[in-house]
């Protein structure tokens, strides 16, 4: 027997292995989703509000427990990853290339996923057959806090005041910044600082090492987040709303196409695998309607279809900042189904105008809470829409959470593939390398 031959035969068994354990682990993440429908309905149906509302008040717990570990990675995961990944660049002006074609992808899909919401929303009118009267002027709406919304406070917040005080608060753009301003550092000295540089490595290991433990319990945090929301909205809220919950979902569909088709013209059929890999950390954002939840799983995931690390870590945090395209379909989608529940006309200038106050608005607002709310919010103040249409979204806002968390983890990851695609940072995974050895 060639003794080379040997670790090409352990690699393919590694990769068989560690693509039965992802199959597995999506059926059981079904299977959860599936009980969780099944048990909250049980709960709405059979028990009383109080006990119903008890109930779901204990399952959420788990799904907090669930979410703070997850923010307990994600900061160090950000800073080490993204650090390792600017270290191992040329020079600054790789860092600059790499970050334009980024960016510049990031707008062209925000324009895009803009524009399939506006013109979705024409076509469904999910909101023409309400008929609501406008209410009284200066009806306020306190659902959001909208104290933070504005130009100054978004610049300002975006450079922290004190890296420990960013990670404390998992102010993941301010992370961001710290971190390309450390590693360019590091990246710049003749010998690029090997035992911080190292270190940095390390942490990073054994941070997704962490991950990987905290990912074991995602399927029963998947079950306590859907039991909880069933056992105190049940399932008719969504007939209620199935209209626009339907319409929605449809568009975001219709991105999905969109977006899978265009990464398959860029990098090829193999794309199809990147959604396959993909598919367990967008199950994740789904259920827990968090796309928090799933950044270890979907940068472990780019890395393993074949994204270099370098590219991933550097793409996805600013993803996370700066290329929402499930939120920013949400937003035009819900404005103007306001706009028809209320029978009020808006022109095309008007309407052309509200895709590009969107375009700012949705970036200005990461890390606020409830942000999306916050974007619709301000539009409807800025077009003179009644403001209490906001409520009327409110009772579905979760649900569509859930799409909106899931379609942000699948742009993301075709943003990395496309960029790592023209910076020629693909590379074959472990099994296809291994065969074409052989």
């Amino acid at each position: 027997m060639d003794e080379a031959s040997l670790p090409s035969d352990k690699g393919a068994r590694f990769s068989l292995v560690g693509t039965d354990m992802n199959r597995l682990f999506t059926i059981i993440i079904v299977l959860a989703m599936v009980l969780g429908v099944a048990v909250g309905w049980a709960v709405h149906q059979y028990a009383l509000p109080d006990q119903a509302k008890a109930i779901a008040t204990n399952l959420s717990i788990i799904t907090d427990v669930f979410l703070r570990l997850i923010k307990m990675i994600i900061a160090p995961l950000v800073f080490t990853t993204l650090v390792a990944g600017i270290a191992h660049m040329e020079d600054a002006a790789t860092v600059g290339r790499v970050g334009a074609k980024t960016l510049g992808w990031f707008i062209s899909a925000s324009l895009v996923s803009l524009t399939i919401g506006l013109i979705m929303v024409h076509v469904l009118k999910p909101g023409a057959s309400m008929h609501l009267a406008i209410p009284d002027a200066g009806k306020i709406v306190s659902a959001v806090d909208m104290t933070k919304f504005n130009l100054k406070d978004f610049v300002s917040h975006i450079f922290p005041k004190s890296i420990v005080e960013a990670m404390a608060n998992n102010e993941i753009l301010q992370i961001v910044i710290f971190s390309v301003f450390f590693g360019t550092a590091v990246s710049a000295m003749e010998d690029r600082a090997p035992a911080v540089l190292a270190l940095v490595e390390q942490v990073s290991k054994i941070m997704l090492k962490v991950t990987s433990y905290v990912m074991k319990t995602a399927p029963l945090a998947i079950f306590a987040a859907l039991a909880a929301t069933v056992a105190t909205q049940g399932v008719g809220v969504l007939a209620t709303y199935a209209k626009f919950v339907g319409g929605f979902y449809l568009s975001l569909a219709l991105l999905w196409a969109l977006l899978i088709a265009v990464v398959v013209i860029f990098v090829g059929p193999r794309a199809l695998k990147l959604m396959m890999a993909v598919r367990s950390p967008a199950l994740l954002a789904f259920s827990t309607a968090s796309s928090e939840a799933a950044y270890p799983g979907t940068l472990q995931a780019l890395e393993q279809w074949g994204v270099s690390k370098r590219v991933a870590s550097f793409v996805l945090p600013l993803g996370y900042s700066f290329n929402l395209d499930g939120t920013m379909m949400y937003c035009t989608f819900a404005t103007l189904f306001v706009a028809q529940a209320y029978g009020i006309e808006l022109s095309i200038s008007q309407q052309i105008t509200m895709l590009l106050l969107l375009m700012i608005t949705s970036k200005g607002v990461a890390g606020v809470p409830r942000a999306s709310l916050v974007v619709i919010s301000a539009t409807l103040i800025y077009f003179h829409l009644p403001e209490a249409g906001l409520l009327l979204i409110l009772a579905v806002d979760n649900l569509l959470d859930m799409g909106r968390s899931a379609t942000n983890v699948v742009g993301n990851s075709v943003a990395a593939a496309i960029v790592a695609k023209w910076e020629n940072q693909i590379t074959a995974p472990a099994s296809e390398s291994q065969t074409a050895v052989a």
